[in-house]
């Protein structure tokens, strides 16, 4: 999943998060809690299936691009996606689950967002996956903090930046400084994603209920809904700090 090269609020509450609890247990231990044991299968799933879709869009991208050098860079970022599937994948077999059923239930929220916000040229398709993908790799890092240290472990890798977040960088800033005309409809683009994919978050969240009482208490340590406030106001805020890398009005 392509994400920002830094990814600072979310990837600080991982980090700092105090690990009590869950946070403190290996698999072994945090999985012989059904519930919590539902909640990590709903989340590798919706991640294995993340990357397969964010491989298979890079490559759709790769056609989209002006020059040789670009549709090779992003293909090696398309072979890096693929291969955090492969783990995720992996991941869930070796816990005993089948991928394509883990994966099964996010299929229709997926395909809906990725519908509801496909680009129409070069430059909105490197927006998305800079600003979009890495809103949603913001809340799986909020998500990771509470989870036990395999799995924090994996996910975390899994969400690591794979080169996109500065080609994008650079290709944006490069045809802004082109055609400043190019800034105002790529803020509106870059703001119509967040609106889109927090919707699709908080969907994802709403309809499996292992992983909405992951969120607000339960499974997860500490976490209430006054935490997934602030939870979703420290994506907000790197959400501002990605448009302003950009050159463009959050």
């Amino acid at each position: 999943m392509t994400t920002s090269d830094k990814p600072e609020p979310a990837a600080e509450t991982a980090d700092a998060a105090a690990h009590t609890g869950v946070a403190a247990q290996d698999w072994a231990t945090a999985a012989t809690d059904p519930q919590y044991k539902a909640a990590v299968v709903d989340l590798l799933g919706a991640l294995a299936y993340g990357e397969l879709a964010a491989f298979e869009r890079l490559a759709e991208d790769a056609k989209l691009a002006p020059t040789l050098e670009d549709k090779a860079e992003l293909a090696k970022m398309a072979s890096a996606e693929f291969h955090h599937f492969e783990r995720l994948r992996d991941r869930l077999t070796e816990i005993g689950e089948e991928p394509t059923a883990a994966m099964e239930p996010f299929v229709a929220a997926l395909d809906g967002f990725h519908k509801q916000t496909a680009p129409s040229d070069w430059l909105e398709g490197l927006v998305k996956a800079y600003v979009g993908d890495s809103i949603a790799s913001d809340f799986y890092r909020e998500v990771a903090a509470r989870l036990d240290a395999d799995t924090r472990s994996l996910v975390l890798a899994v969400l690591d930046d794979t080169g996109h977040a500065g080609f994008a960088v650079e290709r944006v800033r490069a045809a802004i400084d082109a055609d400043p005309r190019v800034g105002g409809r790529l803020a509106l683009w870059a703001r119509r994603l967040m609106g889109e994919a927090l919707s699709q978050s908080q969907r994802v969240v709403a309809e499996r209920d292992a992983l909405s009482t992951m969120l607000v208490g339960g499974v997860a340590d500490g976490f209430d809904l006054a935490e997934v406030g602030k939870m979703f106001s420290r994506i907000t805020e790197a959400h501002t700090k990605r448009m302003a890398a950009l050159g463009l009005a959050a």
